[in-house]
Order: structure tokens, then C-alpha cells, then sequence
């Protein structure tokens, strides 16, 4: 049974609030039991469309969920959610943790397109042929779910777990290398805590812009020129605090790094 609209309305609230004051909810899940995987990108439009509302501009998109181990436990395909300008970090920068609920942190590529990608059909050649530059990225994940208790419905109603996005130097895609082979090595504090490479990311980074391009389209909207979208976790997500520093290092793409304060 589908959310009513004062559910759904009520559900993008609790969702904003909780992000607002860095305070967790209950899932959702359970909370409203009828909560399907419409109403929860219903739920992920109205909570975004409370903060264009604050004055937030859309700058891009995230897929998350690309693991194929984490795909085959849960038995989900991937999922993704927006991209706000103020969730935007330079290299090297230091963030507030205390603004994230609970914060993890995994190493991406990020894509900035030259030209729209409009789904159905798009293929991984299309997204390249779209692809101004990518870039070493580190994207914080975060969820306002309590203690992490989420199913697939409340991390795509909670925007994908999206908390920020750290982007390192941008490389034309002409000079870039096969971005399936590239590979990251995750340091917290110094400390390499996880490795993988592009080809754990459907395949191929491109190949996560592509599903995203054709998941768009379903929603009747689609990926526009200018856009950043961050392809994927390449390793596990570690959870992370105040004091730690976060370094990601992509063979032939070059470093990125962020401290919480």
C-alpha cells in the first residue's frame, strides 16, 4: 500500500530535520511499514525540494550501492540520490563533523560532464563521450538514520546516505587513464585501511553514470552539462570522527584528502 501525501510530506520533514540538527530518526521503515521503493524516491524528491526551497542548488548526483558483494547480500540493484552545492569540499579542506549524523568515508571517481546524458539506452561510450574530466573524490557518506538500521527504501528516502563530496585535481578525459584499472588506497591517519579499484564499480566507473542516466530517465529527468556526478565506492566506508584525516590515492588521478573538525 502506497504512502499517503501527508506521509510522504512528513517523512521528507523528519528527514530534513534530522540532517539539520545532526539528529537520527528511526527508520522509516518502520516508522511507516508501507514504505516502498516509490514512495522513498518520493520521499528523497520532497526532502531535496526543501532545501532548494532554503536556497540549495542541485550540482550533480551520486550512485551508491554499486558494491557487487553488498548487491548480492542485499539483493538490490544500485541506487543513487543529489548532489547540493553546499555539500561541495575543497581538497584539503577541514569539515565540521559535527554536522553528520555519523560519517563514513569511501574513495570515487568523479565525472564533470560536458554535455547532457539522457537515458533510456546510455551506454558506457556515451558517458565518456559526455565526460569533460574526472577526478580523485572522496565522497562522505552519512546517514539520519539511527545507528545505521537501514533497509534499501530508508537509504534511498535518506538521498543515498549523501553527506558531502571532496573533490581532488581534475584530469581532462583525453589524458585520463582506463578508469577500470585505476586503483585507491584509503588512508585514515596514515593508515591504509582499504584498497580496490575501478572495476569494482559495476565494471566500470562509466558504467555506474550509465545505469544513473537510465534510472534518471524512469524519474523523467536526466544528467545535465556541468553536472558532477560521483561514480561509486571503490572500497568499504569506514566510519570516521573529529581529529582523523582521510586520504584517498587513485593510481594516475592523484590524491584527495579531508580532515574532520
Amino acid at each position: 500500500m502506497m504512502l499517503t501525501d501527508r506521509e510522504r510530506t512528513e517523512a521528507a520533514r523528519m528527514l530534513r530535520e534530522a540532517e539539520r540538527h545532526a539528529a537520527p530518526v528511526e527508520p522509516l521503515s518502520a516508522v511507516l511499514p508501507g514504505l516502498d521503493l516509490t514512495d522513498a524516491y518520493a520521499v528523497q524528491r520532497d526532502t531535496i525540494a526543501l532545501r532548494l526551497a532554503e536556497g540549495a542548488t542541485v550540482v550533480g548526483h551520486k550512485v551508491g550501492l554499486t558494491s557487487a558483494a553488498i548487491r548480492r547480500l542485499l539483493g538490490v540493484e544500485p541506487d543513487f540520490g543529489h548532489l547540493l552545492h553546499d555539500m561541495v569540499h575543497r581538497d584539503g579542506a577541514t569539515v565540521r563533523a559535527g554536522r553528520y549524523c555519523a560519517p563514513r568515508v569511501a574513495p570515487e571517481i568523479c565525472f564533470r560532464l560536458a554535455r547532457p546524458l539522457r537515458g533510456p539506452g546510455v551506454g558506457v561510450a556515451d558517458v565518456l563521450a559526455a565526460t569533460e574530466a574526472v577526478a580523485p573524490a572522496l565522497e562522505i557518506v552519512d546517514s539520519r538514520i539511527r545507528d545505521w538500521r537501514i533497509t534499501l527504501v530508508d537509504t534511498v528516502a535518506d538521498n543515498a546516505g549523501t553527506g558531502g563530496l571532496v573533490c581532488g585535481p581534475w584530469t581532462p578525459l583525453e589524458r585520463a587513464p582506463d578508469l577500470a584499472a585505476v586503483t585507491a588506497d584509503l588512508l585514515v591517519d596514515g593508515e591504509r585501511v582499504a584498497s580496490g579499484s575501478g572495476a569494482d564499480v559495476l565494471g566500470h566507473p562509466a558504467a555506474a553514470v550509465a545505469w544513473l542516466a537510465d534510472a534518471l530517465a524512469g524519474h523523467g529527468t536526466a544528467l545535465e552539462a556541468g553536472q558532477l556526478v560521483l561514480s561509486g565506492a571503490m572500497t568499504t566506508a569506514p566510519r570516521v570522527g573529529a581529529g582523523q584525516t582521510v586520504e584517498a590515492r587513485l593510481s594516475r588521478l592523484g590524491p584527495v584528502s579531508v580532515t574532520f573538525g
